[in-house]
């Protein structure tokens, strides 16, 4: 669905250089703090700014090359896109009507309903969540191939990010060949919905892995100084001081618990991956 290689785009001091694959079928997560340039890799997927170097492919074309019909095969939520706040849920499907071929307008009117989406109410009416959620109706509206979501549950309480979730695991349901790339600072969002990920910072690759992995081998050492110092680091990826001697990250938990029985390790997860990789660093 999406081949990105040795992709380039650099803004004063900020460079993006990256290179991320999202397989036909799969939902590929991007993680990061802000700024580290996860908008940027959307962009240029959506041929919205153009690389300095390196090549974009989506749907089997270069991205800048994607003609109108092309693009009605991409479904799309970003946070600082979409329609005319000023525009009535009415008035927006006449538009998706006439844009795309494929629009599901029953399908798209049953889902207002379900999400409590007024149909004569402005968009700008709309709280955060209805708004959130009206964002990911649209781009699922039309059965698009490949959706590209930014930050699609940032800001939302648990009520409206499921509705959210559940709305995407319908749509991969529905045509098992779909695929989704999708940014979130939401780690219970990710490890739910996502098969891969890959953690960018300042515009750099820190880690791609597959979910399961991380959240199956990955695991969070705690342990005493003296007790670092005798510590085999080769399965280390990052060691952090902290007040009591040392935190570490290690993609082989299993090692560890079987030859170190009397130290701290506990399960990984995306949130304390992050945590370690941005803030941490080997010794």
């Amino acid at each position: 669905m999406i081949e990105i290689e040795n992709l380039k785009k650099s803004y004063g001091d900020f460079t993006l250089d990256i290179s991320l694959k999202v397989s036909d079928g799969s939902v590929t997560g991007l993680i990061g703090k802000n700024g580290a340039g996860k908008s940027t890799v959307m962009k240029a997927i959506l041929g919205l700014i153009r690389p300095d170097s390196g090549t974009v492919r989506v749907l089997g074309k270069e991205a800048r090359s994607l003609t109108a019909k092309d693009k009605e095969a991409l479904g799309t939520a970003l946070a600082d896109s979409g329609f005319s706040q000023y525009l009535r849920v009415e008035e927006v499907i006449h538009i998706l009507r006439n844009m795309y071929p494929a629009f599901d307008e029953e399908a798209f009117r049953r889902q207002c309903q379900t999400l409590e989406l007024p149909l004569n109410k402005q968009i700008k009416e709309f709280s955060t969540g209805m708004r959130a959620k009206f964002r990911v109706l649209t781009a699922i509206s039309h059965n698009a191939k490949l959706l590209i979501l930014d930050e699609p549950t940032a800001g939302l309480d648990i009520l409206a990010r499921n509705e959210i979730l559940n709305m995407l695991r319908s749509y991969l349901e529905a045509d098992p060949g779909r695929s989704i790339l999708i940014s979130s600072h939401i780690s219970s969002d990710l490890e739910g919905l996502c098969d891969d990920l890959y953690m960018i910072d300042k515009g750099k690759l820190l880690l791609h892995e597959d979910t399961d992995r991380i959240l199956g081998n990955y695991g969070i050492i705690k342990l005493s100084e003296s007790d670092y110092g005798r510590l085999d680091r080769e399965h280390l990826i990052a060691a952090k001081r902290e007040s009591f001697g040392y935190t570490c990250l290690t993609n082989e938990k299993q090692y560890y618990l079987d030859n170190y029985p009397h130290i701290i390790v506990e399960n990984g997860s995306i949130d304390s991956v992050m945590l370690l990789l941005l803030g941490g660093k080997e010794e």
